[in-house]
């Protein structure tokens, strides 16, 4: 936009068209995906490349469209440049694109259907319920995220074992006691694919109904740094 605005239908075109801006930034599924993937923490173009199956060039490309439209924002540690959503407005504005896709595109109801509640013989569990149930000492909270996520932040006492690793780690978990894996958010296959392996090693087993994004914004307790022991 350049020069003075100097009529109301000049002020309109000017607004709507940077309102266009964010609409164009996030109308690529794998900006999306880039932006659910910096709700868990700030991370490395090699990182969000690798975790987005993408090459570096095309993350790169797709990070600057989105950093152009002012959606994430860059810091530098050491060598490295590290990309950050830029504020909580853009947690607001994925969940809301995807709660409207949920409500009007019945596609998105199919494929939930047929992937998610599919793996669900029990309910899954509500934040505030597994909030209550960990502090009781009922269920084991499990994030199955890399461990870089986990150490950006996570459910506090939750024990991490990247999906990736769990297959070899189930004995580590203890027996006899109820299971809920967490992953990035409501719509991440980590944690339904956590539970399908944990059901057949024959421990009991639920998901969390959202994902550690979710769980920080319902402002609810929130650790951070690498699991001991």
């Amino acid at each position: 936009m350049s020069g003075v605005v100097t009529s109301p239908r000049e002020v309109k075109d000017a607004l709507y068209e940077q309102f266009a801006r964010v609409g164009k930034a996030t109308a690529h599924p794998k900006r999306l995906e880039l932006l659910d993937l910096l709700l868990q923490g700030e991370r490395s173009v090699e990182e969000l490349a690798a975790a987005a199956h993408l090459s570096m060039t095309s993350a790169s490309a797709q990070l600057q469209v989105l950093r152009q439209a002012r959606l994430v924002a860059t810091q530098r540690a050491g060598k490295r440049v590290l990309y950050r959503i830029a504020d909580d407005t853009v947690y607001t504005l994925v969940r809301a694109i995807t709660e409207v896709a949920r409500a009007r595109l019945s596609e998105v109801g199919q494929t939930v259907r047929a992937y998610f509640h599919a793996r669900d013989s029990l309910e899954p569990i509500d934040a505030e319920q597994l909030r209550r149930r960990a502090a009781a000492g009922e269920v084991v909270v499990l994030d199955v995220r890399p461990s870089a996520e986990y150490a950006a932040g996570h459910i506090p006492g939750a024990v991490s074992i990247p999906l990736d690793q769990l297959a070899d780690r189930i004995a580590d978990l203890p027996t006899g006691t109820e299971i809920v894996a967490y992953c990035r958010g409501p719509y991440c296959v980590l944690a339904a694919e956590a539970v399908d392996l944990l059901r057949h090693a024959r421990r009991r087993a639920r998901r969390l109904q959202v994902g550690f994004p979710q769980w920080r914004h319902a402002g609810l307790p929130v650790a951070t740094g690498s699991q001991i022991g």
